[in-house]
């Protein structure tokens, strides 16, 4: 007998023991039940208890689908919600914004340049800056940063490349990118001149450079602008270093750059700041361009003292230097005025001339209904060393000018290198009362037409600055 038909004999046998052995336990419960007096006819269902039973099994089994859906449903929506809400939220108004999002995993560099290119920037290198905005000859000289000029009462954050002929007509001279980059808005203004367009350039999402004042756009420019107005697309165009994007005329050109590894570390409180978010992060030029490209800029400097480029950021904390903003206004553009008109009105800054550092401006928002710059009378004290210790300070302001180390008057439109700041104190404008209560906290009044001899304690017209 082989091996399989022994193995089969004997589940065979294996299955009737069983059998036996199930019969034997139905029969004692059944002897059981009769004991205790139940009922042990089967039981066997109708047609119609068939159907309630498998109904109702089949309601069963839909409501255990409907909870599975349920949950299914309420798991994915969770991982949906939790990502979503990992990304950086995009201003759903600004129609010029990427599709893709910021995550928190990105820098904060990267966050801000993303802000500052409406989403469209991409990588993280630096290159170069390698062409002039206009032509060699086409300009005759960089103003610095850090002009403090009508309600530019801070601070310019942007130099300005002056035209060879100031009074040119509009569109005389060409504009070029300086470098291979991609135009990441352009922002138009209307004057009683005409638009003016203010660029925007990505070199990544860490670099940017940016122009203002532009007069017109060069065809291809336009085409994408008007596009992207209508709606058919967004205002990105990729550009090659050397380019038209434009024309300028009878006016500057406004240019710097943005680093957004960089903040400047002369604001006391940067977060004054936001409404101009690529303030902080002006960096100084010259660090950006190739060698050939600098030794060309550097013809065309005025100011000779360091930084060459200009500077912005003056505040020192718990000193009267740098800029203040009225009690209040809670920085630089006032919450719900972005954008508006006379915002400069609650600005005041303590700084010094943008050719020569050696000389103290004050900057005023608000001085008799008009925002204007002074030099002072004696060039003393130094707000760099007033503090609350110092008490009561009279500054008599006049009229400033500059001229050339040799003494002449310089008329503005020539090239003359190391200007230095000329003030008329022969003739006193007014008087400044200034006095810090608290480190970031100042009292201040002005007195048009006043001498300082004249002047003795504030009225009730002082206001209080704060940063």
């Amino acid at each position: 007998m082989t091996y399989k038909v022994r193995r089969k004999q004997m589940n065979q046998e294996k299955d009737k023991k069983e059998l036996v052995l199930e019969e034997q336990v139905e029969h004692t419960k059944e002897v059981n039940q009769l004991a205790l007096g139940e009922d042990i006819t089967p039981k066997i269902k109708t047609t119609e208890q068939q159907g309630k039973s498998e109904a109702k099994q089949k309601k069963l089994t839909m409501n255990k689908l409907v909870v599975f859906l349920a949950v299914l449903l309420i798991v994915v929506g969770g991982v949906i919600y939790y990502f979503v809400s990992e990304k950086i939220k995009i201003n759903p108004q600004n129609t010029n914004k990427a599709p893709q999002q910021v995550y928190k995993a990105d820098s904060q560099a990267i966050i801000d340049g993303k802000a500052l290119s409406n989403g469209w920037c991409e990588g993280e290198e630096k290159p170069k800056l390698n062409t002039l905005p206009m032509k060699y000859d086409d300009f005759s000289f960089i103003i610095p940063y850090g002009l403090s000029v009508g309600g530019h009462v801070t601070p310019i954050d942007h130099q300005y490349f002056s035209p060879t002929v100031f009074n040119s007509p509009r569109d005389t001279y060409d504009v070029v990118a300086m470098a291979d980059s991609t135009i990441v808005d352009i922002g138009p203004r209307t004057t009683d001149k005409g638009t003016e367009y203010r660029f925007v350039f990505s070199l990544s999402c860490k670099l940017f450079y940016y122009y203002d004042l532009v007069t017109s756009l060069a065809p291809d420019v336009q085409k994408v602008y008007d596009e992207s107005k209508n709606g058919g697309r967004p205002l990105v165009l990729k550009v090659k270093a050397g380019q038209l994007i434009g024309k300028i005329g009878g006016q500057t050109l406004d240019f710097a750059v943005w680093d957004m590894d960089e903040r400047l570390k002369g604001f006391v409180v940067p977060e004054h700041y936001d409404g101009e978010g690529w303030k902080i992060h002006t960096v100084d030029p010259l660090n950006y361009y190739t060698e050939e490209l600098k030794s060309q800029v550097l013809t065309k400097y005025i100011r000779t003292a360091e930084p060459i480029s200009g500077k912005i950021d003056y505040d020192i904390d718990g000193k009267l230097v740098g800029t203040w903003f009225k009690e209040g206004t809670v920085g630089y553009i006032p919450p719900g005025n972005v954008g508006g008109e006379s915002y400069w009105k609650g600005h005041l800054s303590f700084v010094y001339d943008h050719f020569d550092p050696t000389s103290i401006v004050i900057s005023i928002g608000d001085y008799a209904g008009k925002e204007m710059q002074f030099g002072v009378k004696g060039n003393k004290p130094n707000p760099a060393t007033v503090d609350t210790t110092t008490g009561l300070v009279k500054y008599e302001l006049v009229e400033q000018d500059w001229e050339s180390l040799s003494g002449d008057f310089w008329d503005r439109n020539t090239l003359i290198k190391g200007l230095k700041a000329k003030n008329h104190e022969e003739y006193v404008v007014g008087t400044v009362l200034v006095q810090m209560l608290e480190n970031r906290k100042i009292k201040f009044e002005a007195f048009p037409g006043k001498k300082a001899s004249h002047i003795y304690v504030f009225t009730t017209n002082a206001k209080i600055f704060e940063r």
